[in-house]
């Protein structure tokens, strides 16, 4: 830990004694992300597409480049990305345009696990079209069970749709198994990668998966950006669901005809300035290596689980096995109050993430209807963090007790 990566990111500057656990939100931006940005504003800060002069090519081209340094990423073709506000954009275009074609007598399976982005869109679709909504249950190690799983989805299953990483557990899905099983039975599998993608290597060709979803803001990049990933053939059967600007080819007073794969998804002018500072994240993390990164992660995961487990009283909610936190370790308290704990460790300079984490549902399953106080890491934190909100924790504690 003593290469220390805090160096890239301002807000240290300013707010040197930071412990920020809240990457899980939304991660910190590094400066060349900013200056990435700033660029854009103050260089050549127009409009893409149609303009037929300088700026305007310039800020084509740069935005070209970052769908092709994002598609590069997951490995994927630049055709087969498409640029949204951010995964909840992302998850509702997906469930509203999918859930046209749903009837009664359909099923949609999702996890017990899922964020609300994730649920709530396919509700509706269920509400609106008779279709079934079923849940693959978690086991007592707080993993999916892939033989629940085996069970839920069956020859009636139109869409697996499912949260790579638990934003709340930090458990890892089997998602070759469930993509696996959906292909059995010819349904369209979806990934919530909101999650996972700061924290494992992605790769869509390899995952076999259908669409993937992931925002810009957790991937150290900007808020309001965020990659609509789509194979080349699910693309094209996709229908909009947003209309206007680029994403036609000729309209008549009476009709349209739609614009090629991505653009017939990117309708109106799009964050531009977002996905440049997407691509600049996306080349930083590659600076650093994401190897180098899980490497870190993983040891501060383990080192946080063992701090948090000596403590009295402290309840980890997920696994007993520290490699089975994906960058989110989440924690209960009895008798005192996330807030109360996120309030103490406030004080210290301890930033964490307390409540339900849009994951209602999951929370009341787990009985733990005030939700959890969780600590999500990323590349910029150290020991010396941990320690900090270790000391914290006691405070609350000893208050408390």
């Amino acid at each position: 830990m003593k290469d220390s990566l805090k160096q890239h990111f301002p807000i240290y500057t300013s707010s040197p004694d930071l412990a920020y656990f809240d990457t899980g939100a939304s991660a910190l931006k590094p400066q060349v992300v900013i200056d990435k940005i700033r660029e854009y504003y103050s260089s050549y800060g127009v409009n893409i597409h149609r303009g037929l002069y300088e700026a305007s090519d310039r800020a084509t081209t740069e935005h070209d480049n970052a769908r092709e340094i994002v598609a590069t990423f997951i490995n994927a073709e630049p055709e087969e990305i498409v640029f949204i506000y951010g995964t909840t954009h992302g998850l509702n275009m997906l469930a509203t345009s999918l859930g046209q074609e749903l009837k009664k007598g359909d099923n949609i399976v999702l996890t017990a696990w899922e964020h609300h982005a994730n649920l709530i869109p396919w509700q509706q679709i269920a509400k609106n079209t008779g279709a079934e909504l079923r849940f693959v249950d978690i086991d007592d190690d707080y993993q999916l069970d892939i033989e629940d799983a085996k069970k839920k989805i069956d020859s009636n299953t139109k869409i697996v749709s499912f949260g790579h990483v638990s934003n709340t557990l930090g458990s890892l899905a089997p998602a070759k198994e469930l993509i696996a099983l959906a292909k059995q039975v010819q349904a369209i599998t979806i990934i919530d990668a909101a999650q996972s993608i700061v924290h494992l290597k992605t790769d869509v060709k390899k995952l076999d998966v259908d669409f993937l979803v992931f925002s810009g803001h957790k991937l150290y990049g900007p808020t309001g950006i965020g990659v609509l990933y789509g194979k080349k053939e699910k693309l094209a059967q996709l229908s909009p669901v947003m209309f206007g600007g680029d994403m036609i080819l000729d309209v008549s007073y009476d009709s349209a005809e739609w614009n090629d794969v991505p653009y017939r998804f990117e309708s109106g002018t799009p964050n531009i300035a977002g996905a440049i500072g997407l691509g600049a994240a996306v080349k930083f993390i590659e600076s650093i290596g994401l190897q180098h990164i899980q490497e870190r992660e993983t040891k501060l995961t383990s080192y946080l689980i063992n701090q948090l487990s000596s403590l009295p009283n402290v309840q980890i909610i997920g696994s007993s096995n520290p490699s089975k936190h994906h960058g989110v370790i989440s924690i209960h308290i009895p008798g005192i109050h996330t807030h109360d704990i996120a309030e103490i460790l406030n004080r210290h300079n301890v930033a964490i993430r307390v409540g339900s984490h849009c994951a209602m549902p999951l929370m009341k399953k787990l009985g733990l209807p005030g939700g959890t106080a969780r600590f999500s890491v990323g590349m910029y934190n150290d020991e010396k963090d941990v320690d900090t909100a270790m000391t914290s924790l006691k405070e609350a504690i000893d208050i408390f007790k």
